[in-house]
């Protein structure tokens, strides 16, 4: 099993369980993650989602090897992909959701975190965007959200280098609620959905509408530009030496072009 789901006390763990492979997403797990939110929205029993990895990784982000074997193969429109049924079932999410992080946030392991309420992280943990180092571009959202949380000058800084970054300077840029040490970070992520649980349910599902709800329009504007543009460069000279040299366990030289 590489997504573990189970409910309790009201909340609904979704736990990455791929730590071989550092809980790199495939589009199963995609699926599973995008089927389990779904169905939690009509459940009168869920009132918090709790998002898990392992201590030693979050999620790694997409499993390349599945990635570029879906982007080959899938038939169906590229916005039905699994990776974009589970950020909408995430985003759209009436019930709130917790994430608790420790190890590796990478790529779409940060992005995700945008779309949460609650972000719990581990001292140790190591976030990054490395879309510009594969030859593309930000993804759902995170082009809009970044710089809304942080500031254009940080957000660039980790948009256009795609280098790693704190969970100090998670926390400092509004990606993450607090930060914890790695012992502590599930244990608080999943006291806080307690908390949630307890609390009366319409009151917490209207004041996450109302926060949200100003910018949906520009997010959903926002998302699909970034999913047409990253579909585009997928298929460019650039992202194709990226993930060549990815493969090839050497390092990409975009020096060629323009």
């Amino acid at each position: 099993m590489t997504i573990e789901v189970s409910k309790a006390n009201g909340i609904l763990t979704l736990e990455f369980n791929r730590i071989e492979r550092k809980n790199a997403i495939t589009s199963a797990m995609y699926q599973s993650l995008a089927d389990a939110i779904n169905a939690a929205q009509d459940d009168t029993d869920v009132r918090a989602i709790l998002l898990a990895g392992k201590p030693e990784a979050f999620t790694a982000g997409n499993d390349l090897e599945d990635f570029m074997k879906t982007a080959a193969t899938y038939t169906g429109a590229f916005g039905d992909r699994p990776v974009f049924q589970f950020m909408r079932a995430l985003s759209g999410s009436a019930k709130p959701v917790v994430a608790a992080v420790s190890g590796l946030a990478i790529g779409i392991g940060t992005t995700l975190l945008m779309h949460c309420d609650l972000v719990y992280a581990a001292d140790g943990t190591k976030f990054s965007v490395p879309f510009t180092q594969l030859g593309l571009c930000p993804e759902f959202g995170s082009s809009l959200l970044m710089p809304l949380a942080g500031g254009h000058a940080r957000a660039a800084e980790k948009l256009m280098l795609g280098e790693p970054f704190t969970a100090q300077e998670a926390y400092d840029m509004g990606i993450v609620s607090k930060v914890l040490p790695a012992a502590e970070v599930l244990d608080h992520a999943r006291a806080q959905a307690a908390k949630l649980v307890a609390l009366p349910a319409a009151s917490i599902r209207t004041t996450k509408r109302l926060m949200t709800s100003s910018r949906k329009a520009q997010l959903e504007a926002i998302i699909a530009e970034e999913s047409k543009l990253f579909f585009e460069m997928l298929q460019g000279a650039e992202a194709k030496e990226a993930f060549s040299a990815f493969f090839e366990k050497r390092k990409p030289d975009f020096t060629k072009f323009a």
